[in-house]
């Protein structure tokens, strides 16, 4: 056996607790990792805590390496950070990122881990499956050289499309969030900022990420004629109304939907591996470093988890650190 770890688990929905586990026994094929930081993604980890999962995507919506169902008790999570204790050669002592709950060491297959490259921090390195999904929904959004972009809503995902879109030659990228702070975010990220109501409208796409009515309805609004909005945000059980009428028809409008789950149909001959470095190879750019704004220990998540929940603290990334294996 591989010993002892310690996990958050939810318990029920809004009560989360930390168990100790027991860990299977390192096999030639896999690694035994200790974690350095692990990463709560917002939108997603506080949906599952709630317990909002729609019954009909309990397998649709299972992490890589979750444990217990929906809606619990359940392990969930999937952005982890360690250093390799026991494994292949060429992996042992490496830091690494796996799709792993939080938990404090963690026995998984060689091929769940991918390498961190040398310019990559580990602590900044906890974004890498917010950049993949990023990363895909640009993949989806294909935008053109020139275009005019708005991303609505600057939460994880929504900033770390913003800072991937801002590499487009020549392209007007703008960050749209009812949150005032979080024009200091873009300015951090090298894309402009408003408000709702001050959004330049007449764009060529809009990805939207707020995870709110209004903001899709909005993202309709500031859209050019054959505009498309590429939607990110995941609603659980809760339903969302559009003014289809309007002039949804007259101007050609679309909204398309996006999701890491899949690799983008427009790059299927690149695999998820592939996805994987390409997130990794772009969080050498520090800018990246204005997505982690809040950090606890794993101690913490059980106490902290209800308030993420009710959108207080109202952080972006909230980085987990391990003091113990």
């Amino acid at each position: 056996m591989s010993g002892t770890a310690r996990a958050f688990w939810i318990r029920t929905p809004g009560e989360g607790e930390i168990r100790r586990v027991e860990l299977p026994g390192a096999g030639p094929a896999d690694v035994l990792v200790r974690t350095l930081y692990s990463g709560v993604s917002r939108g997603t980890e506080t949906l599952v805590f709630r317990g909002e999962v729609p019954r009909n995507q309990y397998q649709v919506m299972r992490a890589p390496f979750q444990e217990g169902d929906f809606p619990g008790p359940v392990k969930y999570g999937y952005l982890a950070v360690g250093v390799v204790e026991a494994g292949p050669p060429d992996l042992l002592g490496r830091s690494v990122f796996c799709l792993h709950p939080h938990q404090t060491r963690f026995v998984v297959p060689a091929a769940a881990v991918t390498p961190l490259p040398d310019d990559v921090p580990a602590g900044r390195a906890v974004l890498a499956g917010t950049v993949e999904t990023a990363v895909n929904a640009v993949w989806d959004a294909a935008p053109l050289v020139g275009d005019r972009i708005a991303v609505v809503g600057a939460g994880m995902v929504g900033c770390a499309v913003a800072a991937v879109l801002a590499g487009i030659p020549g392209a007007r990228v703008e960050l749209v969030d009812t949150d005032p702070s979080r024009a200091e975010v873009a300015a951090a990220l090298g894309v402009g900022f408003a408000a709702p109501a001050d959004a330049t409208e007449g764009c060529d796409l809009v990805v939207h990420a707020s995870a709110t009515e209004a903001g899709l309805v909005r993202s309709l609004e500031l859209l050019a004629t054959d505009g498309v909005v590429t939607e990110l945000s995941w609603y659980g059980d809760r339903r969302v109304s559009l003014p289809l009428g309007e002039a949804f028809h007259s101007r050609r409008l679309s909204v398309r939907g996006s999701q890491v789950g899949t690799v983008s149909p427009r790059r299927a001959g690149r695999g998820y591996a592939d996805r994987m470095a390409l997130a990794l190879r772009l969080l050498a750019d520090p800018r990246f470093d204005a997505l982690v704004t809040g950090q606890c220990r794993l101690d913490d998540l059980p106490a902290l988890m209800p308030r993420l929940a009710s959108g207080e603290p109202a952080t972006l990334c909230m980085r987990v650190t391990y003091d113990e294996p």
